[in-house]
């Protein structure tokens, strides 16, 4: 039984996707989460999932939630889903390690033929998307190694507080999701400064919004 979980911050995609997959013989929904911080809490007491992760998600999106999954559960499986084909987003799960992207637009059939292939170690690409990875591959190709900069220079936990930064919620509020002091929270906050040139919360969350980490 290939086992799913949901993760997506609108309840009627979640519980309508779940009604759909539960139908298949070989399909069971086991979890439902309504972001990333929510997927790594179910991921963390569930072994061989299939996450249908959402990208852009509240507090946690799912190009960092991925990234911590391939490190604290390397045998759960990711497939993106989206209803944006930016290149941000496809590339940005794909490198995270997502084993496919697709897009919500697709039939319900292929949401089951995309779980089937990566249950199978296949990596899957809605049609829509798959233009836009290999003009990125390409693209690769023909640049020299560059040094990193900007966002993605950023650790993974920089990232997690940019996002919430951008999202309005206040340093106390974020040392406690994170379960950090508030002292670690403003040294994060002047590091992301100083890193993205940054001179105020106000330019922090207008990076964020540019690079994709969340859409308000």
């Amino acid at each position: 039984m290939i086992e799913v979980v949901l993760v997506d911050d609108h309840k009627m995609i979640r519980e309508g996707i779940c009604a759909l997959l539960n139908k298949e013989d070989d399909i069971s929904v086991v979890g439902l989460a309504a972001n990333g911080r929510e997927a790594l809490r179910l991921a963390s007491k569930m072994k061989s999932i299939i996450m249908v992760m959402d990208v852009s998600m509240p507090e946690m999106n799912g190009i960092d939630a991925t990234s911590q999954l391939m490190r604290d559960a390397p045998d759960c499986k990711v497939l993106g889903l989206s209803m944006y084909t930016d290149k941000r987003f496809v590339n940005g799960m794909l490198k995270a390690g997502a084993r496919g992207f697709l897009l919500k637009e697709c039939a319900y059939q292929e949401l089951v033929q995309a779980v089937r292939a990566v249950e199978s170690g296949q990596i899957y690409l809605s049609p829509k998307v798959t233009g836009t990875v290999v003009e990125e591959y390409v693209q690769h190709l023909s640049e020299s190694d560059e040094q990193q900069s900007g966002v993605e220079s950023l650790t993974l936990k920089e990232r997690e507080a940019l996002q919430l930064i951008a999202e309005g919620f206040s340093t106390r509020q974020i040392a406690d999701k994170l379960f950090v002091s508030v002292k670690t929270i403003e040294s994060r906050r002047r590091n992301l400064q100083e890193k993205l040139a940054a001179n105020s919360v106000a330019d922090l969350t207008k990076i964020a919004i540019r690079e994709g980490l969340t859409t308000l």
